[in-house]
């Protein structure tokens, strides 16, 4: 089969990807079924997954890709024959119990995550247990896949780690990246006023297009004193952030009194300086979050499949076109999915 694979380790990873046209068929364990790619979309992780991850034995050559939809072409023991054919959404967050927490719902740790620790949907086809798919019907497999794992992500960190509520006043940073993009549609579909920044003027003005709220511009500045401006120097009442390092202080700083601080990623870097004073005297909360159970994924896909909330395309390739799509993410070029139609040659 076709696969877009990282070869080896390394930062930049574009060098090290290539399309092989002769990678091996995967087969269907217990419990799993083989999907033919339709989509896949690229996220950050796949940078990641090419670069190396501390603490993550990444087996090299390396079939990245956590966002997949497909129909099921074969399945495994277990599984009922019925469903060949139907048209499915990947969660790749596949849950590790605990035995000695039963019942409790996963953490990060506990996670095995499709397109990270083993192969992933970039390829013509991959494997994926039964019960982290979900059917989407006669759904446009490019959208679907756009959707995924930035949604499932978003609406996690907002809605079940912080608490998201109508008329809250949500900030949301680097806007124009795939959780951000999610976290924008979910803020609005809640009612909420938004604030979004970016080092970029015209991501700016695309934003405001999709209704966001408030826009600031990064330029390296403490841009806090613009958020409190905006707020009538109140601040907001959570603040959603995948940059890490060089806003963290920005966006804590931003918060009211009360407020959530609310962190998927770290794509900046992770050892961020903070202010202890503000955070117990303004009784400030501090949460992570990341991926999202099959709960979860049914909530926020069924937005997806009323057509309530639509995930922003950036640009299709086809396979053949794949590095270039590592090369735009790589380069952080996009606004909003890079996703690579496998139906395409």
């Amino acid at each position: 089969m076709r696969a877009l694979v990282i070869q080896k380790q390394g930062s930049p990873v574009l060098p090290n990807v290539e399309l092989v046209h002769d990678f091996a068929d995967p087969t269907a364990g217990p419990g799993q079924v083989v999907v033919k790619t339709e989509a896949a979309a690229l996220n950050h992780l796949d940078l990641w997954v090419g670069r190396g991850l501390p603490g993550i034995d990444i087996r090299y050559p390396a079939i990245s890709g956590s966002d997949g939809a497909g129909t099921i072409e074969s399945v495994g023991v277990g599984v009922d024959p019925a469903w060949v054919g139907k048209r499915v959404l990947l969660n790749a967050a596949v849950p590790k119990p605990d035995p000695l927490r039963p019942g409790l719902r996963p953490a990060a740790a506990d996670i095995f995550m499709i397109g990270e620790h083993g192969p992933g949907c970039l390829a013509e086809r991959f494997v994926a247990p039964i019960d982290n798919l979900l059917e989407i019907g006669d759904a446009d497999p490019v959208h679907a896949a756009a959707f995924g794992l930035t949604h499932l992500t978003a609406w996690r960190m907002m809605v079940t780690q912080a608490g998201l509520r109508s008329g809250m006043l949500v900030l949301i940073t680097g806007i124009g990246g795939g959780v951000a993009l999610a976290s924008l549609a979910i803020a609005r579909h809640f009612g909420c006023e938004t604030i979004v920044t970016s080092r970029h003027a015209w991501k700016l003005e695309r934003a405001k297009a999709l209704g966001a709220t408030h826009t600031v511009l990064d330029s390296g500045q403490d841009w806090s004193k613009e958020v409190r401006q905006i707020t009538g120097r109140r601040g907001v009442d959570l603040c959603v952030d995948s940059v890490g390092k060089a806003v963290h202080a920005s966006c804590i700083k931003s918060l009211a009194r009360a407020g959530t601080f609310a962190t998927c990623g770290a794509t900046t870097g992770p050892d961020a300086t903070t202010d202890l004073t503000r955070i117990f005297w303004n009784q400030l909360r501090l949460v992570g979050s990341t991926m999202g159970d099959m709960r979860e994924f049914r909530e926020v896909v069924a937005l997806f499949r009323s057509g309530a909330i639509r995930p922003i395309v950036d640009e299709v390739f086809a396979p053949s076109a794949g590095t270039s799509a590592f090369a735009r993410l790589e380069a952080g070029e996009q606004f909003g999915k890079l996703v690579v139609d496998w139906r395409k040659q």
